[in-house]
């Protein structure tokens, strides 16, 4: 559905390497590997006093596919992926958990790891979200990836710290500011995965799309379709990163 409107420490991070778990730092050195294969870690140094969510899992609902727009880059397609982060024109709306923020298209740090930008506690970096720029395209067909902070160095609840209480049929919007469109996605389930699910090839595929985890870059999905990952951490803290994840998935509607 289109419509047109005029610490210290990374609380968050995704590793970007071979179906792997391993250690994660925020060290822009080094260099990626030819075709990263995408999997999942989420660390933190603030406790979390709440047990585990419970998994919300449903059968997607069986939905036409919209017909296909091309937004165009986003970003200058000779970047690489070990490039800082950069500024895209998108941003992040989610109705229900009031949810307004800005996006930043991010890459790959040493180690293969998805960036998870963070800064002093009252830098704005903690309040945004991240579009991994080796997924694919939001509205476009594939499958995007956004991930966010849970929390912020104080452990003050950041823009993802509610994700868990996302319903099917939840409402998540990407608008487009040069093109002042909205793109309206709908939420078709949501899962509180352990660390060793989330490791797991054919849970790694969803969340990024079949393309980015065997090394081709993001591909048009298999349904025609646009799908919509959101990412954040869960659970409790042990050896000093949080124990699960909670994702989203989200097809785009008429």
């Amino acid at each position: 559905m289109l419509i047109r409107r005029g610490m210290f420490d990374c609380l968050l991070t995704i590793l970007v390497m071979a179906a792997v778990l391993t250690g994660c730092g925020n060290n822009r050195s080094g260099e990626a590997n030819p075709a990263p294969l995408p999997t999942v870690m989420i660390i933190s140094t603030v406790q979390k006093t709440v047990p585990p969510s419970e998994t919300k899992i449903v059968t997607p609902p069986i939905r036409s596919t919209p017909t296909p727009v091309g937004f165009g880059p986003l970003f200058d397609p000779n970047l690489d992926l070990q490039a800082g982060p950069i500024e895209v024109p998108l941003e992040l709306l989610i109705p229900s958990l009031k949810v307004h923020a800005p996006v930043l298209g991010v890459g790959l740090i040493n180690g293969n790891m998805m960036d998870a930008p963070t800064g002093p506690v009252d830098d704005p970096v903690w309040h945004a979200a991240y579009w991994y720029r080796g997924s694919g395209i939001p509205g476009e067909s594939g499958t995007a990836t956004i991930a966010g902070h849970v929390n912020d160095p104080l452990g003050v609840p950041e823009i993802f710290a509610k994700l868990k209480n996302l319903d099917p049929g939840d409402k998540i919007i990407i608008h487009y500011s040069t093109l002042n469109i909205d793109v309206l996605f709908i939420v078709d389930e949501v899962i509180v995965y352990t660390l060793e699910e989330s490791s797991d090839p054919a849970v790694l595929a969803q969340i990024f799309g079949d393309g980015p985890i065997t090394g081709i870059g993001p591909q048009p999905a298999s349904d025609g379709g646009s799908h919509l990952t959101l990412i954040t951490c869960a659970g409790y803290i042990v050896n000093g990163q949080f124990d699960h994840h909670t994702v989203v998935y989200a097809t785009r509607s008429e």
